[in-house]
This record gives C-alpha cells, sequence and structure tokens, in this order.
C-alpha cells in the first residue's frame, strides 16, 4: 500500500487535518491512526472522500469500521509519562495502538479479544475517558 497524506475538511466540525493514510484508490484509504476530531477515521477504517471547492478531501462514506475498540483519555499528571508509556507498549505488544495527541489527549485502540479489563484499568489510573 501507499502510504500518502491527505487533507480532510470536517464539515461538522468545521476544521481541517492532515492525516497519513494508505491510498487503497483514487480516493479510497485506509486510516493509519486516528483522527482526533472524527470519531470515524480510527485505526484501520476505510473510507471515500470527494475533493471540495479547496482542494481539500471530505469523507463521503465509511466503507470499513474499524475493527479495534477505540477510546480517549485526558492523561493526569498523577503519573509519569513512563508510566503511560510502559501501559502503551504493552498494548502494543497485545496487537493494540495508541497514541497521545498535544501531550495530553491518549487515544487506545483495543483488540477486541484484549485479556484485560481496560475498564478496571482506566478506574485505577484515575483516567478521565472523553465521551464521543
Amino acid at each position: 500500500m501507499i502510504e500518502v497524506k491527505i487533507e480532510v475538511y470536517d464539515k461538522k466540525e468545521k476544521v481541517t487535518t492532515s492525516l497519513y493514510v494508505e491510498q487503497l484508490s483514487e480516493n479510497q484509504f485506509r486510516m493509519i491512526d486516528n483522527d482526533l476530531f472524527n470519531n470515524q477515521l480510527t485505526l484501520g477504517a476505510e473510507f471515500e472522500t470527494k475533493i471540495n471547492s479547496e482542494n481539500k478531501h471530505e469523507v463521503v462514506k465509511i466503507i470499513k469500521k474499524s475493527e479495534f475498540i477505540t477510546r480517549r483519555f485526558g492523561l493526569t499528571p498523577n503519573y509519569k509519562e513512563s508510566d503511560y508509556r510502559m501501559l502503551g507498549e504493552e498494548l502494543t505488544k497485545r496487537g493494540g495502538f495508541w497514541q497521545v495527541d498535544f501531550g495530553s489527549i491518549a487515544t487506545v485502540n483495543i483488540p477486541k479479544n484484549f485479556e484485560f479489563d481496560i475498564s478496571q484499568i482506566i478506574k485505577e489510573l484515575e483516567l478521565v475517558e472523553i465521551a464521543d
């Protein structure tokens, strides 16, 4: 697959985001990470776009939803960055993915067959979940 950077305009949020994606065809793409603003554009999701008058992509259809459970959290200063990194690495070892945006918003992609209770981990770490 070809990895490309595209500019995606979100009409609802009125924001343009730069995304690195796999290009599947001329106007179809697969997410390789998570868009912070569009909760449907998460790891593995496939979507179709059209080019608008500003020469930006606009999502017209989600072709395939992500196979991951995606959750977002505000990171608290109660823990060191290394603690969060350790959790992220464990998630990655088990087939998941994680990213941090703006230094304090964590997005995790959890495999559906994940062996640990994520809700319990969130509770223990006192993470604040960011709802859609």
